[in-house]
């Protein structure tokens, strides 16, 4: 079974705790060069909601939706995060006690949600699916959970995203290291979804990075799922390639290729 979709590795090692998520977040939060931001963007696709709206999120991580967010949020919405590791239902709680909004909060596996049929206006599942084993099973369930024309916002990302990333990997380690290839993607997650919702639309989010710490593209590699370990070396001969990049460009390009499907019920 691959890393990715492996249920206890992702519990109890991958997102055991926050630290491997807070280290890929900061990446993006400090050198995107896209200035209005991922959780902004993403939260401006919820405005369309009922003003009294039930919503559920799945694999809520930290949180960090709801906290970049917090200011934003109607009155009369009823939150319910949930995630299938204990250590990122933690970290979420941490972020969000301080807005003090009554948010629910509950360890959920998508292939077998305990709520009711209708329960929901809408359901996030913001970069998670590709980490479902049975993903047929979880669309099924979060079909069963939304009322009528209820909306699941599901967001992941395409064949380019990060690529640079995964290139130095493959090139340090001999081609041992690198991408695994995800289940759900912006290339292949309408097909998924269109057997369960029959009104699918895809929006992409113009972005990159523009890094100029090779410190934080170094943390961001050793918190990867789909890089396992790459050696002493491995890792001194990556350093060592990033900042001779960095002092002969000033930056290091990464590319981005993300997005959202909007799947109606």
């Amino acid at each position: 079974m691959s890393r990715l979709t492996d249920q206890t590795y992702l519990t109890q090692a991958q997102y055991k705790d926050s630290g491997n998520l807070n280290a890929r977040l900061a990446i993006h939060q400090r050198f995107s060069t896209n200035s209005y931001g991922w959780f902004n963007w993403l939260f401006d696709q919820l405005i369309e909601l009922p003003v009294n709206a039930n919503i559920l999120e799945l694999g809520c991580g930290t949180g960090e939706l709801w906290k970049e967010s917090a200011s934003r949020i109607p009155e009369g919405w009823a939150l319910t995060l949930t995630d299938l590791s204990d250590g990122m239902l933690d970290a979420a709680w941490r972020n969000l006690i301080v807005i003090k909004r009554g948010i629910k909060f509950e360890r959920v596996d998508v292939q077998s949600i305990p709520y009711a049929d209708k329960a929901f206006d809408a359901v996030i599942a913001n970069y998670m699916l590709y980490h479902v084993p049975d993903r047929k099973k979880a669309l099924a369930e979060i079909r069963r959970v939304l009322k009528d024309d209820g909306v699941l916002f599901a967001a992941t990302s395409g064949r380019n995203h990060m690529r640079e990333m995964y290139e130095w990997i493959a090139r340090v380690s001999g081609g041992n290291a690198g991408e695994f290839a995800l289940q759900f993607t912006l290339e292949n997650g309408k097909d998924q979804l269109q057997e369960f919702f029959p009104r699918v639309e895809l929006s992409h989010y113009p972005d990159g990075l523009r890094v100029t710490d090779v410190d934080v593209i170094l943390a961001y590699v050793r918190s990867m799922a789909s890089v396992g370990r790459l050696s002493a070396e491995e890792m001194t001969r990556l350093e060592v390639e990033l900042r001779e990049n960095l002092a002969m460009d000033g930056a290091i390009q990464i590319s981005k290729d993300a997005g959202l499907f909007r799947a109606i019920k």
